[in-house]
């Protein structure tokens, strides 16, 4: 594929939405690069083209975060995300990728509905209190962000449903998934080479996209430290939910 105005019309857009992501601004964003991109190539040769693209991405959100994460969540939850990539990896031809993003999507939408709710009963006087790491749920949570990042490039909305709800500081969250993505990205860039899907014309292609991607990032990560809780949270929450209507639509018949 040679690429003309129209790809590249469509493709600036998705990688700036992308990069915004990798700042820290929600993974509602990031999960509109690769439909995006649909609408000119193959779903399959987008997300090729961007893997390479977000993993430059990752190592400037690994500098801009350099300073802010959380060791305990990071390491509960990397075990099963690489178990994930590898059951993914194995048996992704096995389950239809509709399925799971039905599945996925439904379980986010309920997440984030159930938080705006109890935040309607804290506005009434009931106190929500942050909920308490569990290393089971970790486990659990990650094996299905890894599986998901592998088959449906989803890998945001599980990692959020175990780590939102721990309350931890903004830059310490956001920091904390910069640190979980870079590392699975990684990791799937070998997968996807083992499957034929990074030749070097797809690589030379997300060369000329990197270009876009540096300053999407560093305006994320800018507006992401200035925020405060009480404003970070509702948008991040927000952000899931359209995640998961996102991916719940996507994986409707038709």
């Amino acid at each position: 594929m040679t690429p003309d105005t129209a790809f590249y019309l469509t493709a600036i857009p998705a990688v700036i939405l992308v990069g915004l992501t990798k700042g820290g601004m929600g993974e509602a964003l990031s999960m509109m690069g690769v439909p995006l991109l649909a609408f000119v190539i193959s779903p399959v040769k987008a997300a090729a083209i961007l893997l390479p693209v977000l993993i430059f991405m990752d190592w400037v959100s690994l500098y801009i975060w350099r300073k802010h994460g959380n060791r305990q969540l990071l390491l509960s939850m990397l075990p099963g995300a690489l178990l994930g990539i590898a059951i993914g990896w194995t048996t992704a031809a096995l389950v239809p990728g509709a399925f799971l993003r039905l599945l996925i999507g439904a379980m986010t939408i309920l997440f984030a509905l159930r938080y705006f709710h109890n935040r309607f009963h804290t506005a009434r006087g009931t106190v929500v209190a942050a909920r308490q790491p569990n290393r089971a749920a970790a486990g659990f949570w990650g094996t299905l962000s890894g599986y998901t990042s592998f088959v449906t490039h989803a890998g945001g909305p599980p990692f959020q449903i175990y780590a939102l709800p721990l309350g931890l500081d903004p830059k310490e969250f956001t920091g904390t998934s910069v640190r979980f993505f870079a590392i699975l990205n990684l990791v799937k860039l070998g997968a996807y080479a083992s499957l034929g899907q990074i030749d070097t014309q797809n690589l030379w292609i997300s060369l000329t996209l990197l270009p876009f991607a540096p300053f999407a990032t560093m305006a994320g990560a800018w507006v992401v430290k200035r925020m405060r809780p009480e404003t970070y949270y509702p948008l991040m929450y927000g952000m899931a939910l359209l995640a998961g209507i996102r991916l719940f639509v996507s994986g409707l018949p038709g």
